[in-house]
């Protein structure tokens, strides 16, 4: 483990941008399978399965266009935001590392551009590799994008304050990419439940409190 640890410090040290890369694939990939087997398993516990389908198929199509996702996307976007945030709050905005103001600024600003961001580009990334039109890809990401946000919103701050205030600068990919195993899972469960119950009583809860918000 700790040779492999090394190994990997040494390729993040030599080539910092091919190695987020490779690693975003194989972890949003792995985090797809475990997705399905989840999704899978639940289904067959409350026996919403076929006699035909009881058997675990792992969707290798699926699997290779969420790896695509990390590969083209979280990799190499990732790791120049984490990096670009770092130098902005440093120079531009002059905040003192590791201070309350440069933790929280940062929290604020990646919660703000980067996650709505991950989200949208995850949404529509995954429903046209799945062959939907552009008026499909718009009513899934309506359906999905407002329930991860919300999800995703209540945890990711808090991992982001001990990865900005606690982990060293080369090292912050490395913490995001390893959560980012568990955020794929969610993401890709997500996907797959499509008009879930709770995700349309979630839905229409909020539109019922933005129209009494519009109406006092």
């Amino acid at each position: 483990m700790l040779k492999l640890w090394r190994w990997y410090q040494n390729c993040l040290a030599v080539h910092p941008v091919k190695t987020q890369v490779i690693s975003s694939a194989v972890i949003w990939g792995f985090g797809d399978v475990a997705a399905q087997t989840i999704t899978h398993s639940t289904a067959k516990k409350h026996r919403l399965l076929k006699e035909e389908e009881k058997e675990l198929k792992i969707n290798w199509k699926r699997v290779a266009t969420t790896s695509l996702f990390g590969l083209g996307f979280i990799g190499p976007v990732g790791h120049f935001w984490y990096e670009g945030l770092d130098r902005y709050m440093k120079t531009r905005l002059q905040l003192q590392p590791n201070s309350l103001r440069f933790v929280a600024s940062k929290v604020a600003i990646d919660g703000i551009i980067f996650g709505p961001l991950d989200l949208l580009v995850f949404f529509t990334y995954m429903g046209f590799s799945a062959g939907k039109s552009a008026p499909q890809v718009k009513e899934d990401v309506k359906r999905d994008f407002l329930p991860a946000l919300i999800l995703e919103g209540g945890i990711w701050p808090i991992l982001q304050v001990a990865n900005f205030r606690f982990v060293p600068v080369r090292y912050q990919l490395l913490y995001v990419n390893f959560f980012c195993l568990v955020d794929s899972c969610f993401l890709s469960w997500l996907e797959q439940q499509q008009d879930a119950p709770w995700k349309q009583w979630l839905t229409s809860f909020l539109q019922m409190k933005e129209q009494k918000g519009q109406g006092g």
